[in-house]
């Protein structure tokens, strides 16, 4: 149970006594009959995109009764239909486990999901503004829509990826505008970031962290830890404020940013220098003190390459310099540009003349088909620039995009299609997919006399013995000609 002091319940005296059922109907009883939803154990989630979707879905795991938020019809509509789609198998399958039990239901209507239940748990996301200034207009919409569903002793949490400050300076006087409740007192809010990879969602929330946990207040920080100590069996660490939870997200992210940015330069200069960075890294990480990341095309996804414009907006209003964190990420942001300048010295080496290109790699990551921000798209933008005919992008789990559609750009899931006839290939995202890959079996897909290839990953097998005809240069490794 969440309680606090005995009392009435008003004015912040109340007793919490949320999910009094909770393993009333679990999740995998199969039954097609609809349950009806329990207030008292229901909790509402705002925003179903990836995280949003994996924090349902491990809710429902736990035993609650779930009710998703999306402003996109298409989306509810979908769910709600049975088609959950940019998942994980365990996501997907608890989802849909939840809808045919009556466990799990979608709406648009972020008002009276926050009447239906008890808990309110807030993943949409802040985007950056063209300026690289954060918007918080669907943060603000969706604590307003709380705020007016909600009703004394209810808890919202907020697991958006924020600059610090926001759940205080934004969020609280939402809620408390719309509600007519004073927050802590009436209304309970607490920020817990969310704490995920896309691909392992399910066990890193599970299994594999503990639970960051901030309250307004020690009533709402009781209350926050309570129902997530249901879910993570690493357990629950509270922090002393929300700005230090909202903080401690973005340093996480800031970490690897401003690492992977050490890599990329170290990357360039093992290239000039005709070494490999895969033998200078893996000797340097055998001292335990020393943890160099990978190189790459470009930092993608929407985390890392977002997260340190949040600490930049921070610094700007507390008139705080970070020039390290602005630094890496402009290194970070250079790495098309140079990818791009490696398909120049593969050309130039190999004298080809109005080569076609083709890139193996659309998602900003390896195993997922997550595009979003991918450095894939800032690397043809590039390509294009320079002159050179992009004509197809392999890609084996993406279906489809309207960017490369725009452009005319060939997606395809054959890797075979994707090669053939291309003279330069550039390798842009690390899918297991291309570990297997070697230079002469790209070479005889291709069926080119003469093939540049780039690698932006540094996977491909046979490097070091190109076959004939085959120049290849990777991001930290030296021009080699077969």
């Amino acid at each position: 149970m969440l309680s606090s002091e005995e009392g009435s319940p008003q004015h912040g005296n109340f007793i919490y006594i949320l999910f009094p059922l909770l393993a009333a109907h679990p999740i995998n009883t199969g039954n097609s009959n609809a349950i009806a939803m329990s207030r008292e154990r229901s909790l509402a989630v705002y925003g179903l995109g990836y995280v949003g979707k994996a924090v349902a879905s491990v809710m429902l795991r736990a035993g609650f009764n779930v009710v998703g938020v999306d402003s996109s019809e298409n989306v509810v509509r979908e769910v709600k239909a049975g088609v959950v789609k940019h998942v994980e198998e365990k996501v997907r399958e608890a989802l849909l486990q939840g809808l045919r039990a009556g466990l799990f239901d979608a709406t648009t209507d972020g008002v009276a999901a926050s009447r239906r239940c008890r808990v309110k748990i807030v993943t949409v996301p802040v985007y950056l503004t063209p300026l690289h200034e954060p918007d918080f207009s669907r943060l603000k919409a969706a604590a307003e829509a709380i705020g007016m569903g909600a009703e004394e002793g209810d808890l919202v949490i907020v697991e958006s990826s924020v600059p610090p400050g926001t759940t205080m300076e934004v969020v609280k006087p939402a809620l408390e505008e719309a509600s007519g409740l004073r927050v802590e007192e009436e209304l309970l809010l607490a920020y817990s970031p969310e704490r995920v990879y896309i691909g392992r969602s399910v066990q890193d929330i599970e299994e594999h962290y503990p639970k960051i946990v901030a309250g307004v207040g020690p009533k709402s920080a009781r209350a926050a830890k309570d129902v997530y100590s249901r879910v993570a069996k690493r357990g629950v660490i509270e922090l002393s404020s929300p700005t230090a939870a909202e903080l401690e997200k973005l340093a996480e992210g800031v970490y690897r940013d401003v690492n992977i940015a050490l890599a990329n330069e170290l990357a360039k200069l093992c290239t000039k220098l005709g070494v490999d960075y895969i033998e200078v890294r893996e000797a340097a990480n055998s001292q335990p003190y020393c943890h160099l990341h990978m190189p790459g095309a470009g930092v993608g996804g929407y985390c890392i390459p977002v997260y340190p414009h949040f600490l930049l907006h921070a610094g700007r209003k507390l008139n705080v310099s970070l020039p390290l964190v602005e630094l890496a990420r402009e290194a970070n942001l250079a790495m098309p540009g140079y990818t791009a300048s490696l398909v120049d010295l593969v050309v130039s080496e190999l004298g080809l003349k109005e080569p076609k290109v083709a890139i193996l790699g659309l998602a900003f990551r390896g195993g997922v088909d997550d595009t979003r921000l991918s450095p894939t798209y800032d690397l043809i933008d590039n390509l294009l620039k320079k002159g050179y005919s992009v004509e197809k992008v392999h890609d084996p789990y993406v279906e489809r995009d309207e960017t490369l559609a725009s452009l005319a750009i060939q997606l395809t899931k054959e890797i075979g299609e994707a090669v053939r006839g291309a003279d330069v290939l550039v390798l842009a995202t690390d899918h297991p997919e291309y570990s297997n890959l070697t230079l002469a079996a790209l070479k005889e897909l291709s069926g080119a006399g003469r093939l540049g290839v780039v690698d932006g990953r540094l996977v491909l097998g046979g490097w070091k013995e190109p076959p004939p005809g085959v120049a290849y240069v990777g991001i930290g490794r030296p021009l080699i000609k077969g």
